[in-house]
C-alpha cells in the first residue's frame, strides 16, 4: 500500500512539473512587429546592459557588453566582451549559421554542442547547454535564451538558466547598436 501512495505522488510531482513547464513558441510572435533581424540588427558594434538575477530574486551581477558582430555569407561572428560591476571580464565568441528561413545554428567554445535558433516575427528563441565556470570546475546549464526586437532600435533579451529543471538565475540585457 506504501509502495503504491509513494508511486501515485511520485506521477503526480512529476506531471504537475510537466504543467509548469512553458509553452511559449517561437512562432507565436510571427505577426509582431518590427521583424527581428539577426543579421542586420548584429552588424557592426553592439552594446548591451544587463543584470543577473539570482533564484532568490536578487541582483547578483551588473554587466556591460560590447558585441562586435561581423557576417561572411551565411555565417555571423560575435565577439563580446563582459565587462562586470566587480571588474571581472569574460569573453565569448558565438558563430551563427543560417540554416533555413529564419532557422540558425550557434557555436561558442563555451557551449554545449550546437544552439539550434529560430526567429519568428519580432521574436529570436535559442536552447543550449552552457558549460559554466564555477571555481576549479564547471557545472552544465540549460539556457532559454529569447530576445525581441522593439521600437527605435533596441532589443531586449531574457535568458532563463536552469538546472535539473528548476531555474537558477535569469539574465536581462538590453542591446542597441552604435550610431543608432
Amino acid at each position: 500500500m506504501l509502495r503504491r501512495l509513494t508511486l501515485a505522488l511520485l506521477l503526480l510531482l512529476v506531471t504537475a512539473l510537466g504543467a509548469c513547464s512553458s509553452t511559449v513558441k517561437v512562432t507565436d510572435f510571427r505577426d509582431e512587429k518590427p521583424a527581428f533581424d539577426l543579421r542586420g540588427y548584429f552588424a557592426g558594434t553592439v552594446d548591451g546592459w544587463g543584470i543577473v538575477r539570482n533564484r532568490d530574486g536578487k541582483i547578483s551581477q551588473r554587466f556591460k557588453v560590447e558585441m562586435r558582430c561581423s557576417w561572411n555569407g551565411d555565417v555571423g561572428t560575435f565577439d563580446e566582451l563582459f565587462a562586470y560591476s566587480d571588474g571581472t571580464t569574460q569573453r565569448r565568441v558565438w558563430t551563427f549559421t543560417k540554416t533555413g528561413d529564419g532557422r540558425y545554428t550557434g557555436k561558442a567554445a563555451d557551449v554545449i554542442g550546437e544552439a539550434p535558433a529560430e526567429i519568428s516575427g519580432n521574436a529570436f528563441n535559442m536552447r543550449y547547454v552552457l558549460d559554466f565556470a564555477r571555481g576549479d570546475s564547471t557545472v552544465h546549464l540549460d539556457v532559454d535564451d529569447w530576445m525581441y526586437a522593439m521600437q527605435d532600435g533596441v532589443i531586449l533579451n531574457r535568458s532563463t538558466v536552469s538546472k535539473f529543471g528548476f531555474e537558477v538565475a535569469q539574465v536581462f540585457i538590453t542591446f542597441r547598436r552604435r550610431g543608432t
